[in-house]
C-alpha cells in the first residue's frame, strides 16, 4: 500500500539529458570533482525513499512530511539518473566545506494525526532515505521500530529528528560522506489521539575529518558504513561449476560425436563407391540416417521473416551484451555517479540497430526472401513492442502511485526521438546494406521439389524434450552467477566482478553451442530435417528456465512485496527471459547451421 502523497512539484530539464546520451559531457565513468575552499557552501541534495526490500519501488524525499524550503528547487539531471529513479532537490542543510556544526536546528514542524500516521507506515515498511552530498550518496532510515515481547507485546516507532553528517576531505576535495544516528534518540509517534497535532524540531550536525585517501575509487568498496551490504566477492563455485559442465560438454561434442561422425562419413562415402554403379532409388533405399534427407536438410522453413528477425535482434543483443561487458572491463562506469550503465545500453541498443537490421536482411534475402520491407519492420518491431508494451504497464502502475520511477514526459519524448532518429534509420540502413550484399544461400546439398516424409520419431526426440535439455544445461552453467545478478538487479549489492561476469558470458554461449550442435545431429539421425526452427527453440528455451529461476527468486530469496515492486520485477524478468532466447536461439542457429554444412561437404555425392 502507497503511504505517499502526490509529488508537490519538479522538472527535468532535457537537454543535458541529451547532451550525456549523445555522450559529450559527464559520460559515463566521468568522475565528477568539485575543489572547493575553506568556507564554501556545499550543497547536500535530498532525493528519494522508499521500502528497503523494494530497490525499484521509491519515492520523492519531499512527499513525506518533512523539511522542505517553500520553493523546491530540482537538479538537472542525466539520462542515467532520471532512469534509476532520481530526482534531487536542493535542501535546507546549510554546509560548508571544513567548517563542524553541532546540533543546528533545521526546522520547527507540527504534524497532524495524517501526517504522523503516513510517517508510522512508512517506517514500519522499513523507509530510507537517500540524500546526495557532491555525487555521493548517503542513506539512512526515516525512523526506528522495535517489536519486543509475545506477552506482553509491545510495537514501538521513533522518527530520527537528528542526523550527524560525517565527511571526509583530502586537500580541496570531498572523498567520503555518511550519515548515522547512532548517539540519537529516536522522537516517538506512539499515543497521538486523532486530534492532536505532534511539534517536532528537525536538528542536525555536521563533522569534517581529513583523510589520506587521495581518490574515491581508492577507498575500499562497500565501506559506505554498512547501510547496503558490502560488494560482492570472488564466488569460485560458480567459476568451478560453470567449468566443469564446459569441459564435459565440449568434449563430448569434440570426441564422442566427431567420433560418430568420422564412423557415419568413412561408412556413407564407402557405400557411396560400392553402389556407385547402381540407381539412386535403390541408394535411397539401402540408405538410412542422417545421409537419406541430403536432399531436404535445406529445405527452406517457414515463417521465414521471423526467423530473420528473430536472428538478427539476438545478434544485436549479443554485441549489446558484450559491449556492456567490455566497457564495464575497461572502468567506463563510474560507481559513483547514478545510472551510468543505464546511459550506456540505451546509446549501444540504439547503435547496434544496424547490426540487427543488417543480419535479418542478409539472411532473408539469402533464403529467397521477397518482402523486405516487411522483414525490416518485423526486425525492428520484434523487441521494440513487447519491451513498449511492458514498460507502459509499468510505467502506469508506477505513476498511479506516485513513484519516482515514473519517467517524466520530457524523457519520454527523449526516448522516442533517440529510436527515430537513430535506432530505426540505423536498422534500415543496415537492411540495406544487409540485402545488396547477400549472396546465394549456396547449400552444399541440391533440395528436391517433394519433401520426404518424416518417419515417426520415439518420444524422447521430440521438441518438448529438446527444449528442456537445450534449455536446463546452459541454465545450469550460471545458475550460481544468476543468483548474485539478480541480487545486484533487484537487491543491494555492488557487483563489480566483470570480469567473472565475461567469463561466465562466454561459457553460456559455448555450452549453448554445444548442446545445440548434439541435438541437431540427434534430430537428424532420427531423418528429421525440420530444424531450422528446432534449434532456435532448443537453447532459446533458457530464457524460460532463466525466467522460472525469477519466480523462484522471488518467492524464496528476496524480501519484496507489494504491487509496485511485483509488477516491475516480473515484467522486466518476463522482457529479460525474452532476450535471452533471442540471444541463445541466434546462437544455437548458426552452430547448427555451421556445423550442417560442415558435415553436408564432407559427404561424397552424385
Amino acid at each position: 500500500m502507497t503511504v505517499l502523497g502526490q509529488p508537490r512539484s519538479w522538472s527535468c530539464q532535457w537537454l543535458p539529458i541529451l547532451i550525456l546520451l549523445l555522450g559529450t559531457g559527464g559520460g559515463p565513468g566521468v568522475e565528477g570533482v568539485t575543489h572547493y575552499k575553506a568556507g564554501d557552501p556545499v550543497i547536500l541534495y535530498v532525493n528519494k525513499v522508499g521500502p528497503y526490500h523494494n530497490p525499484q519501488e521509491t519515492y520523492h524525499y519531499y512527499q513525506l512530511p518533512v523539511c522542505c524550503p517553500e520553493k523546491i528547487r530540482h537538479k538537472s539531471l542525466s539520462l542515467g539518473e532520471v532512469l534509476d529513479g532520481d530526482r534531487m532537490a536542493e535542501s535546507l542543510y546549510e554546509i560548508r566545506f571544513r567548517e563542524n556544526v553541532e546540533k543546528r536546528i533545521l526546522c520547527h514542524m507540527q504534524l497532524s494525526s495524517a501526517q504522523v500516521e503516513q510517517l508510522r507506515q512508512a517506517i514500519e515498511e522499513l523507509y530510507y532515505f537517500e540524500f546526495v552530498v557532491d555525487d555521493l550518496p548517503i542513506r539512512g532510515f526515516v525512523g526506528y521500530m522495535e517489536e519486543s515481547g509475545f506477552l506482553p507485546h509491545s510495537h514501538k516507532i521513533g522518527l530520527w529528528t537528528h542526523l550527524d553528517f560525517h565527511l571526509e576531505f583530502h586537500g580541496d576535495r570531498i572523498i567520503f560522506a555518511n550519515v548515522s544516528v547512532r548517539d540519537v534518540k529516536p522522537h516517538s509517534l506512539d499515543g497521538l489521539r486523532s486530534d492532536e497535532f505532534l511539534g517536532l524540531t528537525h536538528t542536525y550536525s555536521v563533522r569534517w575529518s581529513e583523510t589520506s585517501v587521495e581518490r574515491r575509487s581508492d577507498r575500499r568498496r562497500g565501506d559506505d558504513g554498512g547501510f547496503f551490504p558490502r560488494t560482492l566477492e570472488i564466488h569460485w563455485l560458480s567459476i568451478i561449476n560453470s567449468m566443469v559442465l564446459v569441459f564435459l560438454l565440449v568434449g563430448f561434442v569434440a570426441v564422442i560425436l566427431m567420433r560418430v561422425l568420422r564412423n557415419d562419413l568413412a561408412r556413407y562415402n564407402l557405400d557411396e563407391e560400392t553402389t556407385s554403379g547402381g540407381s539412386g532409388d535403390d541408394f535411397d533405399q539401402g540408405d538410412n540416417g542422417w545421409k537419406i534427407i541430403h536432399t531436404d536438410v535445406f529445405r527452406f522453413p517457414p515463417y521465414r521473416g521471423l526467423l530473420c528477425a528473430v536472428l538478427g535482434v539476438g545478434a544485436q543483443f549479443l554485441a549489446l551484451g558484450t559491449g556492456i561487458i567490455v566497457m564495464a572491463l575497461l572502468g567506463m562506469f563510474n560507481v559513483h555517479r547514478h545510472g551510468a550503465i543505464n546511459s550506456a545500453a540505451i546509446l549501444l541498443y540504439a547503435l547496434t540497430c544496424c547490426i540487427s537490421g543488417y543480419v535479418s536482411s542478409h539472411f532473408y534475402r539469402q533464403i529467397g526472401g521477397e518482402r523486405w520491407v516487411w522483414n525490416i519492420i518485423l526486425t525492428t518491431s520484434l523487441f521494440s513492442v513487447p519491451f513498449f508494451l511492458t514498460w507502459s504497464v509499468v510505467n502506469s502502475v508506477h505513476w498511479a502511485n506516485g513513484s519516482t520511477q515514473a519517467l517524466p514526459a520530457t524523457t519520454i519524448l527523449l526516448l522516442l526521438t533517440v529510436w527515430l532518429l537513430v535506432g530505426f534509420p540505423l536498422t534500415v540502413i543496415g537492411g540495406i546494406f544487409g540485402k545488396n550484399n547477400a549472396s546465394s544461400f549456396d547449400a552444399p546439398c541440391r533440395t528436391k521439389n517433394i519433401a520426404r516424409e518424416i518417419p515417426p520419431q520415439p518420444w524422447y526426440k521430440s521438441t518438448l524434450i529438446h527444449m528442456t535439455v537445450g534449455g536446463f544445461l546452459p541454465f545450469s552453467a550460471i545458475s550460481v552467477e544468476l543468483y548474485y545478478i539478480f541480487a545486484t538487479v533487484w537487491g543491494r549489492e555492488q557487483y563489480t566482478l566483470y570480469g567473472i561476469l565475461f567469463f561466465v558470458f562466454a561459457i553460456l554461449l559455448s555450452v549453448g553451442a554445444c548442446i545445440s550442435i548434439a541435438l541437431t545431429y540427434f534430430q537428424l539421425s532420427g531423418e528429421d530435417y525440420r530444424w531450422w526452427w528446432r534449434s532456435v527453440l532448443s537453447v532459446g528455451s533458457t530464457g524460460l528456465f532463466i525466467f522460472l529461476y525469477s519466480v523462484f527468486y522471488y518467492a524464496r530469496r528476496s524480501n519484496m512485496s507489494g504491487a509496485v515492486q511485483t509488477v516491475e520485477f516480473f515484467g522486466y524478468s518476463l522482457l529479460t527471459g525474452y532476450v535471452f532466447f533471442l540471444m541463445l536461439g541466434t546462437i544455437s542457429f548458426f552452430s547448427s547451421l555451421k556445423f550442417i554444412r560442415y558435415i553436408y561437404v564432407n559427404l561424397k555425392m552424385d
